[in-house]
C-alpha cells in the first residue's frame, strides 16, 4: 500500500472482495455469479473491483447505466455483462456492437434495441424485465404477452436474441415478508409463459444479495450480488457480514488536521450545536460532507480516535468535522478512523447506518472522489 500521507484514503482490500464472491458463489451453488460494480463498485471502484470478482469466478458483471458499462468494455473486460437502466435515446447501439446485454422492461425498449441492432447490423443479446411487484422498472403481468411476442418475432427476424428474463425483489432484505413468496409465483409464472411462447433464455434470475443468503428457492439460473460483494450486509434482519463468511472492504480514514485544548463553554462548529462542558481537547477530522460524511451526522457519527469511539461533535461542515478527546490527547496527523471491518475496534458501515438513520449503501456509495481509493490485496 502507498504510505504517501494523505488527508483522507479509502483502503480497498481487493483480497477480502475476491473472498466475498467466492463465499457467494458457494452460497448459490447451482447457479451463475452476477457481481453488481453500478455506482462506481459501491463507492469501492467499478474496475478494480470488476477484475477481482472475475478473478474469483463472477461470470456475470452487472451495471445500472450503459455508460457504466461501456467504461468496463473500454477498460478491456470480456466476459458476460448486463445493464438494466435504460431511457430512450441511450447508446443501444453502441452496447450492442460492444455485446453488452440490454434489458427492455416495456415495447419502447424493446423497439429501441431493434433499431439499434438493425443499424449495428449484428443481433442484440436482449433480456426482459418482468415486474413482479417491486413497482419500479419491469414489465407489469398484463402487458407481458405483448412484450414477449414481439420480443419472440424479433428473434425470429434475427436482430435481438433473449438471453434471460428476470426481476427483482421488494423486500428480500426481511426474510419471511409475504411480498417475498407472491413475486416469487408471479415470476415463475411469468417466466413459464416466455417459455411457453417460445423464448429459450440463458438465464432467469431474480436473486439479489439478500436473496443470495436467505432464499435458496431464489436461484434459479443467475444470483445478483451487489452489497454483500463488499462485505457489507443487506440489513440487520438478514444478519451480519460474518455470519455468511464475508469481510467489509473498504475502511475510510483520516489524519487529524487539528489538536488543541479550549475552555469550557466553548462552542464548536456551525450553530454552536455542542458546546464543551468543560476544558477538553478538540480533534479536527479533515473530511465533510463534500467528502460524503453525511452532515445529519452531525452529533451522532462514530469516529475511533487515539484508540477510543468519539462521536462527532457539533455540526459536519463541508470540509471537516471535530470530535471531542475530553481528557485524552492525539497528534496531529494521527489516524482518524471513520469505518472498516471492526478488527481494530473502529465503528463499521453498519455502525454509521444505524448513527445516522440510513443504510449501509448509501454511507459507501456516497464517499467523495477528492478521498482517494487505495488498492490493497492485488
Amino acid at each position: 500500500m502507498d504510505e504517501t500521507p494523505m488527508r483522507a484514503r479509502a483502503v480497498v482490500d481487493l483480497a477480502a472482495l475476491r473472498d466475498n464472491v467466492r463465499a457467494l458463489r458457494a452460497a448459490a451453488p447451482t447457479a451463475e455469479l452476477m457481481t453488481v460494480v453500478k455506482a462506481d463498485g459501491y463507492g469501492h471502484g467499478a474496475l478494480p473491483c470488476a477484475r477481482a470478482a472475475r478473478e474469483a469466478g463472477a461470470s456475470w458483471l452487472g451495471t445500472a447505466t450503459p455508460e457504466e458499462a461501456l467504461a468496463l468494455r473500454a477498460a478491456g473486460d470480456t466476459g458476460r455483462l448486463m445493464c438494466w437502466l435504460w431511457t430512450p435515446g441511450d447508446p443501444w447501439r453502441e452496447a450492442i456492437e460492444a455485446d453488452i446485454d440490454v434489458s427492455a422492461s416495456g415495447l419502447w425498449a424493446l423497439r429501441e434495441a431493434v433499431t439499434a441492432a438493425r443499424a449495428a447490423g449484428r443481433t442484440a443479446r436482449l433480456q426482459l424485465k418482468a415486474d413482479t411487484g417491486l413497482g419500479r422498472s419491469g414489465c407489469q403481468p398484463a402487458d407481458w404477452p405483448e412484450l414477449v411476442a414481439e420480443a419472440r418475432a424479433a428473434e425470429a427476424e434475427g436482430t435481438v436474441r433473449v438471453t434471460g428474463v428476470w426481476s427483482h425483489f421488494a423486500c428480500a432484505d426481511e426474510p419471511g415478508h409475504p411480498s417475498i413468496e407472491a413475486q416469487l409465483t408471479t415470476f415463475r409464472e411469468m417466466a413459464g409463459h416466455a417459455e411457453r411462447a417460445g423464448l429459450r433464455p440463458e438465464v432467469r434470475h431474480m436473486a439479489n444479495s439478500p436473496a443470495t443468503l436467505t432464499l435458496p428457492e431464489s436461484h434459479f439460473d443467475l444470483v445478483r450480488t451487489g452489497i454483500a460483494t463488499y462485505g457489507i450486509s443487506p440489513s440487520p434482519e438478514v444478519g451480519l457480514p460474518a455470519d455468511f463468511g464475508l469481510r467489509p472492504v473498504m475502511t475510510l480514514s483520516a489524519r487529524l488536521a487539528s489538536v488543541k485544548r479550549v475552555p469550557g463553554g466553548h462552542g464548536v462548529s456551525y450553530g454552536h450545536r455542542y458546546v464543551t462542558p468543560g476544558e477538553t481537547t478538540l480533534a479536527l477530522v479533515p473530511v465533510g460532507y463534500a467528502d460524503g460524511i453525511p452532515r445529519h451526522a452531525s452529533g451522532t457519527g462514530p469516529v475511533l480516535v487515539a484508540g477510543k469511539w468519539r462521536t462527532v461533535a457539533g455540526t459536519v461542515a463541508m470540509d471537516q468535522f471535530v470530535v471531542d478527546l475530553g481528557g485524552d490527547s492525539a497528534e496531529e496527523g494521527e489516524e482518524a478512523v471513520l469505518f472498516g471491518p471492526g478488527d481494530r475496534g473502529e465503528p463499521t458501515v453498519e455502525d454509521w447506518a444505524r448513527a445516522v438513520g440510513t443504510i449501509a449503501y448509501e454511507i459507501v456509495t456516497r464517499v467523495g472522489s477528492r478521498v482517494p481509493r487505495v488498492y490493497v490485496g492485488h
